[in-house]
């Protein structure tokens, strides 16, 4: 493997770090975007609880900012749950921005991986290519062995550079439709709370658990 690296020349370095990056991102990513941490789906019915015995208080909204994206969302409602139903829905627009820029963090820098690296790998090839043919200038097709080396280091930084795009550009797309779904999910939360604090219909926990 370490012979490989050598072979590929120094364009295998930034190839390299653009890998561990990628790779800590994905992680990161993962780890973060977990369902059950971004839109608790129990935090509703938990709301409805405290509206219910007119337990709402700046604790209370604090706590629930700190509990999720979808709790920082919520919160921005129930401190405009006394103004108007248009001042609620801005409150909670304006917050969940916010909440979806988080949300894509770190994953221009992944996109930007995924469409760097074969161009390095690109650039990789032409730096070989053109070793082979200034050794075929100097010293002609007689010598195999060194045109074989500006060959291979073209081979070797190009198949590296699409190895480090496809899994970055595969994870990107996941994680893009992965926000949006989760973005949805929250939208679909925040409506049902504005319907619980400006709405005539009546909540039903059982309903809105699945039940």
């Amino acid at each position: 493997m370490l012979e490989l690296f050598k072979a590929g020349g120094w364009l295998m370095l930034p190839l390299f770090a653009c890998s561990v990056i990628a790779i800590a991102i994905i992680a990161e990513r993962f780890w973060s975007l977990q369902s059950k941490r971004i839109a608790p789906p129990e935090l509703i019915t938990q709301i409805w609880q405290w509206l219910q015995y007119d337990q709402v208080d700046k604790n209370r909204i604090s706590a629930l900012e700190q509990n999720s994206p979808l709790g920082q969302v919520l919160a921005a409602g129930l401190v405009n749950r006394t103004c108007t139903r248009e001042i609620t829905k801005e409150g909670i627009e304006d917050v969940g921005r916010h909440v979806t820029l988080s949300l894509e963090r770190n994953l221009n820098t992944l996109g930007t991986i995924a469409a760097i690296t074969p161009l390095l790998g690109l650039l990789g090839t032409v730096i070989g290519m053109i070793k082979v043919f200034a050794v075929i200038t100097t010293e002609g097709v007689g010598n195999p062995e060194t045109l074989a080396g500006g060959i291979s280091e073209a081979l070797i930084t190009t198949a590296t550079g699409l190895l480090v795009a496809i899994p970055s550009l595969i994870f990107y797309r996941y994680f893009r439709g992965k926000i949006s779904r989760l973005v949805v999910d929250m939208e679909v939360q925040a409506l049902k709370l504005i319907e619980l604090l400006h709405g005539d219909r009546e909540f039903n926990p059982d309903e809105e658990n699945g039940q």
